[in-house]
């Protein structure tokens, strides 16, 4: 899908100035011989829900490293933007599907965990403003882990340690919020308030989310986009097909 572009790097919809944050432009990549993502083409815009999906071993945890540079591609290209449209340094917040990795000695507090968070806008150094305070406590109430806030990590279930690495990002007023299977763990009630809490970030508060998930249904509505991942007949992942969702850009041409 190709979306009508304004300036380099930007696009326009009803009035809105729309920034590219993060590409994938024909990006091969692989851990052994055989590449597992082939001729990948992602774009990701400021202010926008994506969803990406695919079946299990997809490479959908692959493209989010990448994009984040955590993998280097074998050829192709990759961007990510280090400004707002706004000009200010862009915050990424990733949530990484192996939040399991806290055991039970990890000598944290949840409180001291999520505050962490905000030495993004800062030194570590430096003095907590109650700036800091506030939103770390408005981020944990997000999630609703507010109530457990003196409880050690280790001591969490799976889907509670999802929601305080969400509270974390949130609480670094992420302009970018890269969640990779966020509600895993998580009962339905749950999910849907977590879904809730995305599409208010995006919606009033101007982030943009990329969320890879297996629970399209529940989600769809919310979104502006999917995108899917889809095996090559020749072998390895294909990226991607992309779906409009709610209109959110208009395609041209």
């Amino acid at each position: 899908m190709r979306i009508a572009r304004m300036a380099p790097g930007f696009l326009k919809e009803r009035e809105i100035c729309v920034m590219l944050l993060a590409s994938l432009e024909q990006v091969t990549f692989g851990y052994g011989d055989v590449p597992n993502l082939v001729d990948a083409n992602v774009e990701i815009f400021s202010g926008e829900f994506v969803a990406i999906t695919g079946p299990n071993g997809a490479s959908k945890s692959t493209m989010l490293k990448l994009l984040l540079g955590l993998l280097q591609p074998w050829r192709g290209k990759v961007f990510m933007s280090d400004r707002t449209g706004e000009g200010k340094k862009l915050v990424v917040g990733f949530v990484s599907q192996q939040i399991a990795a806290f055991n039970g000695g990890f000598p944290s507090t949840i409180l001291e965990f999520v505050r962490s968070g905000r030495y993004t806008h800062g030194s570590w150094l430096r003095r907590m403003r109650p700036e800091d305070h506030a939103l770390t406590e408005q981020a944990l109430r997000q999630v609703g882990m507010w109530d457990l806030r003196h409880r050690k990590i280790g001591e969490l279930s799976g889907g509670q340690k999802q929601r305080i690495c969400v509270a974390r990002a949130l609480a670094q007023e992420s302009d970018l919020l890269i969640l990779d299977e966020p509600t895993t763990g998580m009962d339905q009630e749950s999910r849907h308030h977590f879904y809730d809490l995305m599409n208010q970030q995006v919606k009033e508060y101007g982030r943009t989310v990329v969320m890879v998930t297996h629970g399209l249904s529940e989600v769809q509505h919310y979104l502006d986009r999917i995108i899917e991942l889809e095996r090559k007949e020749d072998g390895g992942w294909k990226c991607c097909t992309t779906t409009s969702c709610s209109g959110h850009f208009v395609p041209v041409g």
